[in-house]
């Protein structure tokens, strides 16, 4: 909140007397010299008063054409010529925005006693700034690193000076401000104060023209930088526009998920399960974070084209044979919405086979051992697990030892894969036999961390790997088969 209106009336008069003092000190230090050569001082005057045209809004902060004739009158004339410019500077910008009285005080308070300090560091510090002879290489160096040096210093006391007036006119403090605004802004302003200097070492070696010359430069830095923003806020508003429709299509999964938790109240909780069931297994397996990601997904999502069921399938606690068809679809209405949303193309495989056997009798394509996708057959190993320890699905459940011993079983009768049924054994054995029981699904879809890697402009290699993995494999066949003697259930 703002200081108290005793403390407000006390910094201002204490910037009145700051502006005061500077014009006296002004009349005390000046020399007539400063206004000489007098094209050089009209020049610097007139891109002060201009440069507000001349400058670039970047997203950083505004690449200020005014600062660069500041700093140059600061290392070219001298205090008096620098605090004349900034003064005039911060006269004009102040009546054009129409400031109100405490901020046209601190523009002229400021802009009068920074400049004048940065020209009185540089006269100081060079002893005569016109005695330096440019054609010496040492002199000309040492020059521009006390133009810089100088430059720095009088940013710093810029900030001191418009960090204290926010601190009392908006209770921001100083830190705050530094954070928000000054760090922000650094890299911006070393860079004008990095052209400012290489301007007056190149005036002290060419001359007037050099700096006529580059107002040129500048314009056509200014349109090409104005032309690169303009580049750069279509791109932005195209990555907004990209985000916002993959938000809307992983809306549709997320409004179709809930809604099949809503129809099963099962539903949402075994997809969360399995989906951290399948991840874990994945890093116990030591697959990329790309195969990670595929798998997870796929078990969160694997059991989404149930959607489709009608309630006397989606409760059933057996299904009848009439309904048989109805339930071997799921996989492939799952795949097909799944497949649907970009870079999503492995996932829409994996759900795809995730009711294939390594024997060759699943379905739908019947696929046969490493035919069937990685993800494919981690998922049935994790989905058959919970169903079989859950409390909330249609079957009774059994114990975690017993559903262990089933997940041998079934993997020496040629369902599923040997190798990851072991390591999914060990896996429970070392992290806790149920530690994915109560996952929740919200949590594990991160709808808004997958909106935004959806969003994401592939590379060529993700592209033409999804493109690959979008297409549908097929059985030896050539076609899709029915089940043999696997355990048909609804999952």
């Amino acid at each position: 909140m703002p200081a108290p209106k005793l403390i407000r009336r006390l910094f201002w008069a204490a910037e009145v007397l700051l502006l005061a003092s500077t014009v006296a000190a002004s009349v005390w230090v000046s020399r007539p010299g400063e206004w000489h050569p007098l094209s050089l001082v009209v020049l610097l005057l007139v891109l002060a008063l201009a440069g507000q045209w001349f400058s670039v809004e970047l997203s950083a902060g505004q690449l200020s054409a005014s600062l660069v004739a500041i700093v140059l009158a600061m290392g070219l004339l001298g205090p008096v010529p620098a605090a004349a410019c900034g003064i005039a500077a911060m006269i004009l910008k102040s009546a054009v925005r129409r400031l109100a009285p405490a901020q046209w005080l601190n523009n002229l308070s400021t802009f009068a006693v920074v400049p004048f300090a940065g020209g009185l560091l540089v006269r100081l510090a060079t002893d005569d700034i016109h005695g330096l002879r440019s054609h010496h290489l040492a002199q000309s160096i040492i020059f521009g690193l006390i133009v810089f040096c100088v430059f720095v210093v009088t940013v710093g006391l810029n900030w001191v000076l418009v960090g204290l007036d926010v601190r009392v006119e908006e209770g921001r403090s100083l830190m705050r401000q530094a954070r928000e605004l000054f760090l922000p802004l650094a890299s911006v302003q070393l860079a004008t104060g990095m052209i400012a200097t290489i301007l007056a070492v190149g005036y002290r070696s060419v001359g007037l023209p050099l700096l006529f010359g580059s107002i040129g430069v500048l314009l056509i830095i200014r349109h090409l930088t104005v032309a690169l923003l303009r580049s750069e806020d279509r791109a932005e508003q195209l990555e907004a526009r990209s985000v916002q429709l993959v938000g809307l299509q992983m809306g549709v999964v997320r409004t179709l998920g809930r809604a099949l938790g809503a129809r099963d109240k099962t539903s949402g909780r075994h997809a969360a399960a399995v989906a951290k069931y399948a991840k874990a297994l994945a890093i116990e397996l030591g697959c990329s974070e790309e195969e990670q990601e595929v798998i997870h997904g796929a078990g969160l999502l694997h059991e989404i084209g149930k959607f489709t069921w009608p309630d006397r399938v989606l409760h059933a606690e057996v299904v009848k044979d009439e309904d048989r068809a109805i339930v071997e679809s799921h996989a492939q209405e799952g795949a097909i919405l799944v497949g649907a949303l970009d870079g999503y193309g492995a996932v829409a495989d994996a759900i795809l086979y995730h009711h294939e056997r390594v024997d060759g009798r699943g379905y739908p394509a019947g696929l046969i051992g490493k035919e069937i996708p990685l993800a494919s057959r981690m998922v049935a190993i994790c989905s058959i697990y919970d169903v079989m320890t859950a409390g909330d699905t249609y079957r009774s459940p059994i114990t975690p030892e017993e559903a262990m011993d089933e997940l041998r079983h079934a993997a020496k009768n040629g369902q599923l894969d040997s190798e990851l049924v072991e390591s999914f054994l060990a896996l429970l054995d070392r992290n806790g036999l149920t530690f994915a029981k109560d996952a929740d699904f919200d949590n594990e879809l991160e709808f808004e961390r997958r909106v935004r890697k959806m969003a994401e402009p592939p590379s060529a290699d993700a592209t033409t790997r999804s493109q690959q993995a979008a297409r549908p494999r097929r059985g030896r066949s050539g076609m899709f088969r029915g089940p043999r003697d696997g355990a048909l259930n609804k999952e």
